[in-house]
């Protein structure tokens, strides 16, 4: 089989033969799997494993059918937990669509039938499982990857992640550039794993933490009764971590009488321990980070501008988790799946409310903030799946924006568009069989949206 030219498998329960026609024809665009019966559903998903299913529960007079179909969703996600399910239901029917939900499903949509609404919903379902299912991926090779625990699928931090692979190999003193909560110490990481000294030490300090007073100290060591209470020579941490990596954090934070010092052993590779007179060789390499404004702080006299030029000799600008278009939730859904684990609860998924408001929040605190509401909300949800409630997020107000369905399949397909191309390095046919068409088809749709190669 033709990889690119294989369509989606959407799978429908459904007894009524006019329903099913009307189906068949709104999801051309799928490869539509049509059963009536409990035994046939659970046949066909063993058999070709569907990203969706759409599932009629019926009416609500027909209490021993719904329960019978509700019994079918629930056995469909014991047997295929990813899978989203996307339930039919009467218009007043508000009961058995809550106790879907309950069980697991993932949307529903009520009678009579809509088919541009409908086919936004289903579409949507598919775009949110290809998200968790590439989220698992890269979970999978987490292990394996050289940025351990960064998720990147957004273009601007994909940029980021080359720079580190590119950088790290060397000697270069890095300059890591990102507000609090942007996963600068991670980088820092990655770039001492990538490097020649991934064998050796990883020595973290964060020069925002620890008292002007106590910062020599520690960063240079000293020698037996240097002051009051040094009761014995103490290496500091830029000599215990000779051979590796010294990451300061906050650098933008050192005192001024402190920075002179950095930079004399930035210059000069050599320390001398406070109270002490030997000058000790030192081979590490530096990586500092700041969510400082360095070149500010040098014109208003807080940072010195010759320790800040001996730092940057490449400097890394990290984005925001606003910045970076669709990595809020990929980066969610790996949370939640580690957090679930971690405290024993079931939780699959988020519900579209979760995701919708994840997706539009601002995140001011970043990868730590999301970090903390997914946390929360997997110790504090009570159903299948975690709500925007559970998160503490509101619904966002720009939730009327996409209500025009043209505007909302425009950005959507413009979005997948942009992604795709991101994660194939701009390799078209990559990117083709991503999107799951073909080379000419994806050239077409570059010309509607105005989109060219390079602008991923």
């Amino acid at each position: 089989m033709n990889i690119v030219n294989a369509k989606k498998k959407l799978l429908v329960v459904e007894d009524d033969p006019g329903l099913q026609q009307q189906l068949r024809s709104i999801f051309k665009q799928y490869e539509v799997l049509v059963v009536a019966k409990r035994t046939e559903a659970l046949i066909e998903l063993r058999r070709h494993e569907p990203p969706v299913v759409l599932h009629d529960l019926g009416l609500p007079s027909d209490l021993d059918g719904i329960e019978e179909r509700l019994a079918t969703v629930a056995e469909i996600l014991s047997l295929a937990p990813h899978t989203k399910v996307i339930v039919i239901t009467g218009n007043d029917d508000r009961l058995n669509r809550v106790r879907a939900l309950a069980l697991g499903a993932h949307d529903f949509y009520h009678k009579p039938i809509d088919v541009d609404v409908l086919s936004l919903i289903v579409n949507r379902a598919f775009r949110v499982y290809e998200l968790e299912d590439e989220n698992r991926r890269l979970t999978r090779e987490m292990g394996a990857s050289p940025l351990e625990g960064i998720i990147a699928t957004s273009d601007a931090m994909l940029r980021v992640c080359r720079i580190i692979e590119k950088v790290a190999p060397t000697n270069a003193t890095v300059l890591l550039l990102g507000e609090s909560g942007t996963g600068k110490e991670l980088l820092a990481r990655a770039v001492h794993r990538l490097s020649g000294r991934a064998q050796e030490r990883f020595v973290a300090i964060n020069c925002a933490a620890i008292p002007e007073t106590l910062l020599e100290s520690e960063l240079f060591g000293y020698e037996k009764g240097a002051f009051s209470g040094a009761h014995k020579q103490t290496a500091g941490k830029i000599e215990y971590a000779q051979g590796g990596t010294l990451f300061l954090d906050e650098v933008g934070d050192m005192p001024a009488a402190l920075q002179a010092k950095l930079l004399r052993f930035l210059q000069e590779r050599v320390i001398e321990r406070i109270g002490g007179r030997e000058l000790i060789p030192i081979d590490v390499r530096v990586v500092c980070a700041t969510n400082r404004d360095l070149a500010a702080a040098f014109s208003s006299g807080g940072f010195r501008q010759d320790l800040y030029h001996r730092i940057s000799e490449v400097t890394v600008n990290i984005p925001a988790l606003r910045e970076r278009r669709g990595d809020s939730l990929v980066i969610a859904q790996s949370l939640l799946h580690d957090r679930a684990q971690r405290h024993g609860r079931s939780l699959r998924s988020f519900t579209p409310d979760a995701i919708n408001a994840i997706q539009s929040y601002a995140w001011p605190g970043n990868i730590r903030e999301l970090e903390n509401k997914v946390n929360g909300a997997v110790i504090m949800a009570e159903g299948a799946r975690v709500t925007a409630a559970d998160l503490g997020l509101g619904s966002p107000d720009s939730e009327t924006d996409c209500l025009n369905l043209k505007q909302a399949r425009q950005r959507a397909e413009h979005e997948a568009l942009r992604r795709a191309l991101a994660l194939a390095s701009g390799n078209m046919s990559r990117a083709a069989e991503l999107l799951g068409v073909t080379r000419p088809t994806l050239y077409d749709l570059l010309e509607k949206t105005g989109m060219r190669p390079a602008e991923h």
